[in-house]
């Protein structure tokens, strides 16, 4: 095992979009990977996914010991987490689904292995609820694609020991990760949830005929989205205070943010509006391929994170 974090094998358990980046991310770290995914067709659609990523990976620089061909692929489950030192797991987002999976999991990895869940929204205490060993299931949510995006929400359930919630922060950390520990349970956990507050203004804006799709998403990717790529909103608004800070801007500014929220929308998704707004991304894309989106995006991606990290400055 490696003296950094403890963990030399990782289980993936679904190997769908977020399973595959993961996958990619954990090989290009040096690790072993042992992937698991009943679908037909999984491992040929991993493999080729990693394939995919690891051109971007290099370019991010891999880490010793880094090779596809430290890759696995488990028909079974309990073949896979028999001998894994950490499992992220990727499965459907059902609680049913997920307890089960989990009771598997459990009772086949061995007893120092932590159990992750990618789960982008549910509570880590329904997941674990089935297990015997409750205290060492914890969530560990990625920011979409793993293999690019730092972040990593970091969640116990109400039978998650202490331990387990800092060998886990220890060992994304020791990765490349960002993680951070989101204290108690909440719905969409922390950065869905802020997500979720700009979408709802942002569909109330299209409902109410403010603005079209393709001008709200200007206004946030060549304004306030340049900058919460650099900053979080709090340092923002205190840069923005000048000598005073966010002291200054709160006492001047406190009063309207106030107004501001009390004006927000709180739209419906009806089927209307997903029309609307489907027909405003479709104008927005033209002719562009939704591929050669995501590949730009990757690459400014993979420079804004390396300048971020070179300034030294950024956290």
């Amino acid at each position: 095992m490696s003296a950094a974090h403890g963990v030399q094998r990782v289980a993936v358990v679904g190997t769908g979009v977020i399973g595959a980046s993961w996958t990619a991310y954990f090989l290009a770290q040096g690790l072993d990977v042992n992937a698991t995914d009943p679908s037909p067709g999984a491992e040929e659609r991993l493999r080729q996914a990693v394939a995919q990523h690891w051109p971007t990976l290099e370019r991010f620089g891999l880490a010793a010991g880094a090779s596809v061909d430290r890759l696995r692929f488990h028909d079974s489950l309990e073949d896979a987490v028999a001998v894994a030192d950490f499992v992220q797991e990727n499965g459907p987002e059902r609680m049913d689904f997920k307890i089960e999976l989990f009771r598997r999991m459990d009772a086949a990895a061995p007893p120092d292995a932590i159990l992750a869940s990618s789960s982008s929204g549910l509570a880590i205490s329904g997941v674990q609820s089935g297990c015997a060993h409750p205290q060492r299931v914890v969530l560990g949510h990625p920011f979409n694609p793993p293999h690019l995006i730092p972040l990593v929400e970091v969640i116990g359930g109400e039978l998650t020991s202490s331990d387990t919630i800092e060998r886990t922060l220890a060992f994304y950390a020791a990765i490349g990760k960002r993680p951070i520990h989101v204290k108690r349970e909440v719905k969409g956990h922390i950065a869905n949830r802020l997500q979720a507050a700009l979408w709802r203004e942002a569909f109330h804006l299209v409902e109410q005929g403010v603005a079209s799709v393709a001008d709200i998403d200007t206004a946030i990717a060549h304004g306030p989205g340049l900058r919460w790529a650099v900053m979080g909103p709090f340092m923002n608004l205190h840069l923005s205070g000048g000598a005073g800070g966010i002291a200054h801007v709160l006492a001047h500014l406190g009063g309207p943010i106030e107004d501001w929220w009390k004006d927000l929308g709180a739209p419906s998704m009806t089927p209307a509006l997903q029309a609307r707004v489907s027909e405003g991304v479709a104008q927005e894309l033209g002719a562009r391929r939704t591929a050669e989106l995501e590949a730009a995006r990757d690459t400014l991606l993979l420079n804004l994170i390396r300048a971020k990290a070179d300034t030294g400055t950024l956290d």
